[in-house]
Protein backbone atom coordinates (compact mmCIF):
# COMPACT_ATOMS: atom_id res chain seq x y z
CA UNK A 1 0.00 0.00 0.00
CA UNK A 2 1.18 3.52 -0.78
CA UNK A 3 2.69 5.10 2.35
CA UNK A 4 0.57 8.28 2.06
CA UNK A 5 -2.60 6.20 1.93
CA UNK A 6 -1.42 3.78 4.61
CA UNK A 7 -0.69 6.54 7.14
CA UNK A 8 -4.32 7.66 6.85
CA UNK A 9 -5.31 4.20 8.10
CA UNK A 10 -8.06 4.07 5.48
CA UNK A 11 -9.97 1.27 7.22
CA UNK A 12 -10.34 3.37 10.38
CA UNK A 13 -11.19 6.44 8.29
CA UNK A 14 -13.84 4.45 6.43
CA UNK A 15 -15.47 3.64 9.76
CA UNK A 16 -16.23 7.34 10.05
CA UNK A 17 -17.67 7.34 6.54
CA UNK A 18 -19.83 4.36 7.47
CA UNK A 19 -21.13 6.38 10.43
CA UNK A 20 -22.35 9.10 8.06
CA UNK A 21 -23.92 6.58 5.70
CA UNK A 22 -25.66 4.81 8.56
CA UNK A 23 -27.25 8.04 9.78
CA UNK A 24 -28.40 8.75 6.24
CA UNK A 25 -29.77 5.23 5.78
CA UNK A 26 -31.57 5.04 9.12
CA UNK A 27 -33.04 8.52 8.84
CA UNK A 28 -33.95 8.00 5.18
CA UNK A 29 -32.33 11.30 4.23
CA UNK A 30 -30.26 11.22 1.06
CA UNK A 31 -29.07 14.48 -0.47
CA UNK A 32 -25.88 16.08 -1.76
CA UNK A 33 -24.69 16.71 1.80
CA UNK A 34 -24.24 12.99 2.38
CA UNK A 35 -21.24 12.41 0.04
CA UNK A 36 -19.72 15.74 1.09
CA UNK A 37 -20.00 14.78 4.77
CA UNK A 38 -18.43 11.39 3.95
CA UNK A 39 -15.43 13.08 2.32
CA UNK A 40 -15.03 15.50 5.23
CA UNK A 41 -15.09 12.73 7.83
CA UNK A 42 -12.64 10.57 5.84
CA UNK A 43 -10.17 13.43 5.36
CA UNK A 44 -10.46 14.60 8.97
CA UNK A 45 -10.03 11.11 10.41
CA UNK A 46 -7.08 10.47 8.13
CA UNK A 47 -5.48 13.76 9.19
CA UNK A 48 -5.93 12.79 12.81
CA UNK A 49 -4.19 9.48 12.20
CA UNK A 50 -1.28 11.26 10.49
CA UNK A 51 -0.74 13.73 13.35
CA UNK A 52 -1.04 10.88 15.84
CA UNK A 53 1.66 8.92 14.02
CA UNK A 54 3.80 12.07 13.87
CA UNK A 55 3.70 12.54 17.63
CA UNK A 56 4.01 8.82 18.41
CA UNK A 57 6.85 8.00 16.02
CA UNK A 58 9.19 6.99 18.88
CA UNK A 59 6.58 4.76 20.52
CA UNK A 60 5.66 3.26 17.14
CA UNK A 61 9.34 2.48 16.54
CA UNK A 62 8.95 0.01 19.41
CA UNK A 63 5.31 -1.09 19.16
CA UNK A 64 4.64 -0.79 15.40
CA UNK A 65 7.93 -0.29 13.50
CA UNK A 66 6.27 -1.17 10.19
CA UNK A 67 4.26 2.08 10.09
CA UNK A 68 5.23 4.70 7.44
CA UNK A 69 7.12 7.12 9.72
CA UNK A 70 9.22 4.72 11.84
CA UNK A 71 9.93 2.62 8.73
CA UNK A 72 11.32 5.73 7.00
CA UNK A 73 8.84 5.81 4.13
CA UNK A 74 7.50 9.23 5.21
CA UNK A 75 9.62 11.86 6.97
CA UNK A 76 8.43 13.76 10.04
CA UNK A 77 8.35 17.11 8.20
CA UNK A 78 6.34 15.73 5.31
CA UNK A 79 3.89 14.07 7.72
CA UNK A 80 3.32 17.38 9.55
CA UNK A 81 2.64 19.23 6.27
CA UNK A 82 0.39 16.41 5.07
CA UNK A 83 -1.72 16.47 8.25
CA UNK A 84 -2.04 20.27 8.17
CA UNK A 85 -3.23 20.32 4.57
CA UNK A 86 -5.81 17.61 5.27
CA UNK A 87 -7.17 19.45 8.32
CA UNK A 88 -7.48 22.68 6.30
CA UNK A 89 -9.35 20.92 3.50
CA UNK A 90 -11.78 19.28 5.96
CA UNK A 91 -12.39 22.60 7.72
CA UNK A 92 -13.07 24.54 4.52
CA UNK A 93 -15.44 21.87 3.21
CA UNK A 94 -17.36 21.74 6.49
CA UNK A 95 -17.75 25.53 6.62
CA UNK A 96 -19.21 25.42 3.12
CA UNK A 97 -21.96 23.14 4.48
CA UNK A 98 -22.77 25.37 7.43
CA UNK A 99 -21.42 27.20 10.43
CA UNK A 100 -22.30 24.48 12.97
CA UNK A 101 -20.64 21.64 11.01
CA UNK A 102 -17.65 23.95 10.59
CA UNK A 103 -17.47 24.62 14.33
CA UNK A 104 -17.69 20.89 15.05
CA UNK A 105 -14.75 20.17 12.73
CA UNK A 106 -12.63 23.02 14.10
CA UNK A 107 -13.25 22.03 17.73
CA UNK A 108 -12.65 18.37 16.86
CA UNK A 109 -9.34 19.30 15.23
CA UNK A 110 -8.29 21.15 18.38
CA UNK A 111 -9.24 18.12 20.49
CA UNK A 112 -7.33 15.85 18.11
CA UNK A 113 -4.17 17.96 18.45
CA UNK A 114 -4.54 18.04 22.23
CA UNK A 115 -4.99 14.28 22.23
CA UNK A 116 -1.91 13.65 20.11
CA UNK A 117 0.37 16.01 22.01
CA UNK A 118 -0.87 15.69 25.59
CA UNK A 119 -4.10 13.87 26.34
CA UNK A 120 -3.05 10.49 24.94
CA UNK A 121 -0.55 10.05 27.76
CA UNK A 122 -3.14 10.95 30.40
CA UNK A 123 -5.00 8.29 32.29
CA UNK A 124 -8.39 7.64 30.61
CA UNK A 125 -8.63 11.21 29.22
CA UNK A 126 -7.02 10.11 25.97
CA UNK A 127 -9.33 7.11 25.69
CA UNK A 128 -12.35 9.31 26.35
CA UNK A 129 -11.18 11.78 23.69
CA UNK A 130 -10.94 9.16 20.94
CA UNK A 131 -14.22 7.52 21.93
CA UNK A 132 -15.90 10.94 21.95
CA UNK A 133 -14.52 11.78 18.50
CA UNK A 134 -15.73 8.41 17.18
CA UNK A 135 -19.24 9.02 18.47
CA UNK A 136 -19.04 12.58 17.14
CA UNK A 137 -18.83 11.21 13.57
CA UNK A 138 -22.47 10.14 13.97
CA UNK A 139 -23.45 13.45 15.57
CA UNK A 140 -21.71 15.41 12.81
CA UNK A 141 -23.78 13.50 10.26
CA UNK A 142 -26.89 14.11 12.34
CA UNK A 143 -26.24 17.85 12.39
CA UNK A 144 -25.64 17.94 8.63
CA UNK A 145 -28.77 15.87 7.91
CA UNK A 146 -30.84 17.47 10.70
CA UNK A 147 -31.50 14.27 12.63
CA UNK A 148 -29.55 14.94 15.81
CA UNK A 149 -31.50 12.75 18.28
CA UNK A 150 -30.95 9.60 16.23
CA UNK A 151 -27.28 10.39 15.71
CA UNK A 152 -26.70 10.89 19.44
CA UNK A 153 -28.13 7.44 20.19
CA UNK A 154 -25.93 5.79 17.57
CA UNK A 155 -22.92 7.82 18.67
CA UNK A 156 -23.39 6.71 22.27
CA UNK A 157 -22.92 3.04 21.35
CA UNK A 158 -19.97 3.87 19.12
CA UNK A 159 -18.51 5.62 22.19
CA UNK A 160 -18.95 2.55 24.42
CA UNK A 161 -17.42 0.14 21.93
CA UNK A 162 -14.51 2.46 21.17
CA UNK A 163 -13.77 2.93 24.88
CA UNK A 164 -13.43 -0.82 25.30
CA UNK A 165 -11.09 -1.12 22.33
CA UNK A 166 -8.99 1.90 23.32
CA UNK A 167 -8.33 0.45 26.77
CA UNK A 168 -7.40 -2.92 25.28
CA UNK A 169 -5.06 -1.17 22.81
CA UNK A 170 -3.38 0.62 25.73
CA UNK A 171 -2.87 -2.77 27.36
CA UNK A 172 -1.27 -4.00 24.15
CA UNK A 173 1.04 -0.98 23.94
CA UNK A 174 2.00 -0.77 27.61
CA UNK A 175 5.68 -1.58 26.95
CA UNK A 176 6.31 1.24 24.51
CA UNK A 177 4.07 3.66 26.41
CA UNK A 178 6.02 3.01 29.62
CA UNK A 179 9.32 3.85 27.92
CA UNK A 180 7.84 7.16 26.73
CA UNK A 181 6.60 8.10 30.19
CA UNK A 182 2.90 7.79 29.36
CA UNK A 183 0.39 7.56 32.18
CA UNK A 184 -2.24 5.35 30.58
CA UNK A 185 -4.75 3.39 32.64
CA UNK A 186 -2.86 0.06 32.36
CA UNK A 187 0.39 1.73 33.47
CA UNK A 188 -1.21 3.52 36.41
CA UNK A 189 -3.64 0.87 37.66
CA UNK A 190 -2.33 -2.35 36.18
CA UNK A 191 -3.43 -4.83 33.55
CA UNK A 192 -6.04 -6.59 35.69
CA UNK A 193 -7.90 -3.38 36.53
CA UNK A 194 -7.70 -2.40 32.86
CA UNK A 195 -9.24 -5.70 31.80
CA UNK A 196 -12.12 -5.13 34.23
CA UNK A 197 -12.76 -1.65 32.85
CA UNK A 198 -12.61 -2.83 29.23
CA UNK A 199 -14.96 -5.71 30.04
CA UNK A 200 -17.33 -3.26 31.73
CA UNK A 201 -17.74 -1.20 28.57
CA UNK A 202 -18.22 -4.32 26.43
CA UNK A 203 -20.84 -5.72 28.79
CA UNK A 204 -22.60 -2.36 29.14
CA UNK A 205 -22.87 -2.02 25.36
CA UNK A 206 -24.10 -5.60 25.07
CA UNK A 207 -26.79 -5.31 27.73
CA UNK A 208 -28.20 -1.94 26.65
CA UNK A 209 -27.98 -2.07 22.85
CA UNK A 210 -31.28 -4.02 22.45
CA UNK A 211 -32.98 -0.85 23.76
CA UNK A 212 -32.67 0.64 20.28
CA UNK A 213 -35.16 -2.00 19.11
CA UNK A 214 -37.44 -1.53 22.11
CA UNK A 215 -37.80 2.23 21.52
CA UNK A 216 -38.62 1.64 17.85
CA UNK A 217 -35.44 2.82 16.13
CA UNK A 218 -34.80 -0.56 14.48
CA UNK A 219 -36.75 -3.61 13.37
CA UNK A 220 -36.36 -7.19 14.61
CA UNK A 221 -33.60 -7.92 12.08
CA UNK A 222 -31.41 -5.59 14.14
CA UNK A 223 -31.83 -7.86 17.16
CA UNK A 224 -31.05 -11.00 15.18
CA UNK A 225 -27.76 -9.63 13.84
CA UNK A 226 -26.95 -7.92 17.13
CA UNK A 227 -26.86 -11.31 18.87
CA UNK A 228 -23.63 -12.15 17.01
CA UNK A 229 -21.99 -8.89 18.05
CA UNK A 230 -23.07 -9.36 21.66
CA UNK A 231 -21.60 -12.86 21.62
CA UNK A 232 -18.26 -11.49 20.37
CA UNK A 233 -18.19 -8.73 22.99
CA UNK A 234 -19.01 -11.11 25.84
CA UNK A 235 -16.38 -13.61 24.66
CA UNK A 236 -13.86 -10.77 24.45
CA UNK A 237 -14.81 -9.61 27.95
CA UNK A 238 -14.23 -13.06 29.41
CA UNK A 239 -11.01 -13.51 27.40
CA UNK A 240 -9.44 -10.22 28.51
CA UNK A 241 -10.37 -10.90 32.15
CA UNK A 242 -8.60 -14.26 31.98
CA UNK A 243 -5.55 -13.30 29.93
CA UNK A 244 -3.91 -9.87 29.76
CA UNK A 245 -0.89 -10.92 27.71
CA UNK A 246 0.20 -8.78 24.75
CA UNK A 247 -0.73 -11.59 22.37
CA UNK A 248 -4.26 -11.85 23.72
CA UNK A 249 -4.83 -8.09 23.92
CA UNK A 250 -3.97 -7.89 20.23
CA UNK A 251 -6.45 -10.67 19.45
CA UNK A 252 -9.19 -9.09 21.57
CA UNK A 253 -8.61 -5.68 19.98
CA UNK A 254 -9.16 -7.16 16.52
CA UNK A 255 -12.25 -9.05 17.67
CA UNK A 256 -13.77 -5.89 19.15
CA UNK A 257 -13.30 -4.22 15.77
CA UNK A 258 -15.12 -7.14 14.13
CA UNK A 259 -17.89 -6.81 16.71
CA UNK A 260 -18.21 -3.12 15.94
CA UNK A 261 -18.53 -3.94 12.25
CA UNK A 262 -21.36 -6.37 13.00
CA UNK A 263 -23.14 -3.76 15.11
CA UNK A 264 -22.93 -1.31 12.22
CA UNK A 265 -24.34 -4.01 9.95
CA UNK A 266 -27.20 -4.47 12.42
CA UNK A 267 -27.79 -0.71 12.31
CA UNK A 268 -28.03 -0.84 8.52
CA UNK A 269 -30.19 -3.94 8.09
CA UNK A 270 -32.39 -3.00 11.01
CA UNK A 271 -33.21 0.42 9.54
CA UNK A 272 -36.77 1.35 8.48
CA UNK A 273 -35.75 1.58 4.81
CA UNK A 274 -34.52 -2.01 4.77
CA UNK A 275 -37.63 -3.07 6.68
CA UNK A 276 -39.84 -1.47 4.03
CA UNK A 277 -37.88 -3.15 1.26
CA UNK A 278 -38.31 -6.53 2.92
CA UNK A 279 -42.06 -6.00 3.15
CA UNK A 280 -42.17 -5.18 -0.56
CA UNK A 281 -40.46 -8.44 -1.53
Amino acid sequence: MNAYLEILRPFNALMGVIAVLLVALISGIFNLYVPVACIIVFIFTGAGNVINDYVDHKIDAINKPERPIPSGRISLNVAAIYATILFIIATIMSLLIGIIPGIIVVLSAILMFLYAYKLKKSCLVGNLSIAFLTGLCFVFAGVVLQTVYLSILLGFYAFLMTMAREIVKDMEDVEGDSMEGANTFPIKFGMKSSSILAAFFMILASLTSPALYLIGIFNVLYLIILIFAIAIFLICAVSILKDQSKKNTRIVSKRIKIGMGIVFLAFALGSPIISNLLHML
